[in-house]
């Protein structure tokens, strides 16, 4: 069965402002998002992809458009299944402030019980997202072969529930992951068992020194801003 490439978006103008984006329409790459999105043809130069499948939102969009342009034979997918948490009422709004709504205790802890107001629930978000990758699994394999290799651009939430799918960690130990703006993530699916291979690589460890504020115990509901 084939390797999936996980890509999050770079940086957005969202992540920076702290605001809770979801499906939030106009949310763009910042400058460093930007240049985050130009290292990538770079980066994954040695992989011979077969398919480039993206969410419809424009963040992942500008993400992949480098890579897009360097490799102009990789017509693009759009695929709403892998679009980012549907955050209902919460979308558009601070983090800051959400951190004061009763429910954000059960987003980190219990997101199994986890619904938005307006919008879906944490565990159908992983569900429709693990069917995608069930499905592009096996369209991959029977067009391209067994050994193929392909690329997602999704968002933080998404990622990070994909990887618990395929470590059979419960959705409810998911906020123990991380993945940074524009990291990386590489899932080798076979017959009897999914391999995690790469988990949140940005080629930078710059990010895991020490800061002047120690980290929060609480996850970055739709995956955080990454390193300053």
């Amino acid at each position: 069965m084939p390797t999936l490439i996980l890509v999050r978006h770079g940086r957005s103008t969202a992540n920076t402002e702290g605001v809770l984006a979801g499906w939030t329409p106009g949310v763009a790459l910042d400058e460093r998002g930007a240049a985050q999105a130009a290292e990538l043809p770079g980066r994954l130069a040695g992989l011979p992809i077969s398919e480039v499948v993206t969410s419809p939102l424009q963040r992942c969009q500008e993400t992949i458009r480098p890579l897009l342009d360097a490799r102009p034979e990789l017509g693009p997918h759009t695929d709403d299944r892998i679009g980012e948490c549907d955050y209902g009422d919460w979308s558009g709004r601070k983090l800051a402030e959400l951190a004061d709504e009763p429910l954000m205790q059960v987003v980190q802890a219990h997101p199994t019980a986890a619904a938005f107001p307006g919008g879906e629930s944490m565990r159908a978000m992983q569900h429709r997202a693990a069917e995608a990758v069930r499905e592009w699994n096996a369209r991959v394999e029977r067009e391209h072969g067994a050994d193929a290799v392909y690329l997602m651009c999704s968002h933080g939430d998404i990622i990070k529930s994909l990887v618990a799918d395929a470590l059979g960690l419960h959705l409810d130990l998911f906020q123990r992951i991380s993945v940074e703006p524009c990291s990386i993530t590489a899932i080798r699916y076979t017959r009897l068992r999914p391999f995690l291979v790469r988990l949140g690589d940005t080629g930078d460890f710059a990010s895991l020194a020490p800061r002047e504020e120690p980290p929060s115990d609480d996850a970055a509901v739709g995956g955080g801003a990454g390193a300053p």
